[in-house]
């Protein structure tokens, strides 16, 4: 099983067929996760419900001024032509990206870009949503803060999609990706970081203390004072705990960085 996928979401990995598959058509007074799920979309795509699981009439004029604005019938139900615009931007991020071989760095950068342009966000609450259980391979909820999800569902991508191997097997956890690097030789610490050593598609981790590190994203290019990033779980302020996926401009101050 897959992160990408080129023929049919069959390739994919379960939890992300549950994401992006819709098993019926739902409508009014239809209950449960699939009602909640396209709750999710709607929210996501500017047509805001309460996320309760409850098909009742606020989620029916949602479905039908979503499905006005994007020219399908308005039918008031959560169809399949429905339900595929509703994620179209999960599945464009899923489809095979490469038709070449390329640094694994450069090809995790490839989706990067495409997942910032498809502006992943929670909803529903802290560290929730269709977003949040993709990289978090279905999980969710508070205690799961996914900016290291978000960097190793990126990098897996990339080496689905070359069949390549990984330099580290990637981790939920900041100090997990930091004590594999470390392992695999390709932990560079901040006083050896330079636009020369840190190559784009590293990733970059944010050092609270010695042994203890708090955020993760991707450079995407460095300069002598600051890099530009791709990261999960921030936002417009930087911080480590926010709500999106963003493009960052940060100093190499308490940071160290894996190479890949």
């Amino acid at each position: 099983m897959s992160t990408i996928y080129s023929q049919s979401f069959q390739e994919l990995e379960p939890w992300i067929r549950t994401e992006v598959e819709l098993q019926a058509v739902l409508g009014r007074g239809d209950r449960g996760a699939a009602v909640r799920r396209a709750q999710e979309w709607l929210t996501l795509s500017g047509h805001g419900v309460v996320i309760d699981g409850d098909f009742g009439p606020a989620t029916e004029r949602a479905v039908t001024a979503f499905q006005t604005r994007r020219g399908l019938v308005p039918s008031r139900k959560v169809d399949h032509e429905t339900w595929a615009e509703l994620t179209s931007p999960m599945t464009s991020v899923l489809r095979q990206r490469l038709d070449s071989s390329m640094p694994l760095g450069e090809a995790t950068l490839v989706y990067a870009r495409a997942h910032l342009q498809s502006a992943p966000r929670e909803v529903g609450g802290a560290n929730r949503g269709p977003w949040v259980r993709l990289y978090m391979r279905g999980r969710q909820g508070a205690e799961y803060a996914w900016c290291a999800g978000f960097v190793t569902f990126l990098m897996r991508q990339a080496a689905d999609s070359m069949v390549a191997e990984l330099p580290i097997a990637g981790s939920f956890s900041c100090d997990t990706l930091a004590a594999q690097a470390e392992e695999a030789g390709v932990l560079v610490v901040e006083a050896d970081a330079s636009p020369e050593t840190v190559t784009p598609g590293s990733l970059f981790l944010v050092r609270r203390t010695a042994g203890d590190w708090t955020h993760t994203g991707l450079v995407v290019e460095a300069d002598d004072d600051t890099i530009t990033t791709i990261e999960g779980n921030t936002n417009d302020a930087g911080d480590r705990e926010g709500y999106e996926v963003c493009a960052r401009t940060r100093s190499w101050t308490k940071k160290d960085f894996v190479l890949l």
